[in-house]
């Protein structure tokens, strides 16, 4: 009996190995392509950009747009490709937690007595595929 369920385990194993490949493939493609037109989207208004990172008080804040702007961009690109995926995915996932820290501190500090908190900010989605990635 206890074969027979570990002979199944096994298999069933095996089997769903197999989706794995096309279930990081559809999360490349999917948020490869949402990055790429976030950084699309700040590329087009630096300025914009700019202005939002300077309320935040980041140091250096139209150079540090144009380095999100350009990462978030070629980034995408990359993760839709698949080329340098786990590069890209770090990179992306330190842009995520510094757009936490700097823009929604109060949600990343909240993480584990409020998580609701955490889930709903606006990196959330983009952090989870980037780490996933």
């Amino acid at each position: 009996m206890i074969r027979t369920l570990l002979r199944l385990l096994r298999t069933l194993c095996r089997r769903a190995s197999y989706l794995q490949s096309p279930f990081f493939l559809g999360v490349r493609l999917y948020w490869g392509l949402a990055v790429a037109q976030s950084g699309w989207g700040k590329l087009h208004h630096l300025d914009k950009i700019t202005d939002f990172f300077t309320t935040l008080n980041i140091p250096f804040p139209a150079a540090n747009a144009h380095f999100v702007s350009s990462l978030e961009f070629v980034g995408g690109i990359l993760l839709i490709m698949g080329l340098g995926s786990r590069l890209t995915g770090l990179l992306l996932t330190g842009n995520m937690l510094v757009a936490y820290w700097t823009a929604d501190r109060e949600a990343l500090l909240s993480v584990f007595s409020d998580p609701g908190k955490f889930y709903v900010a606006d990196p959330y989605t983009f952090l989870f595929a980037s780490a996933l990635i």
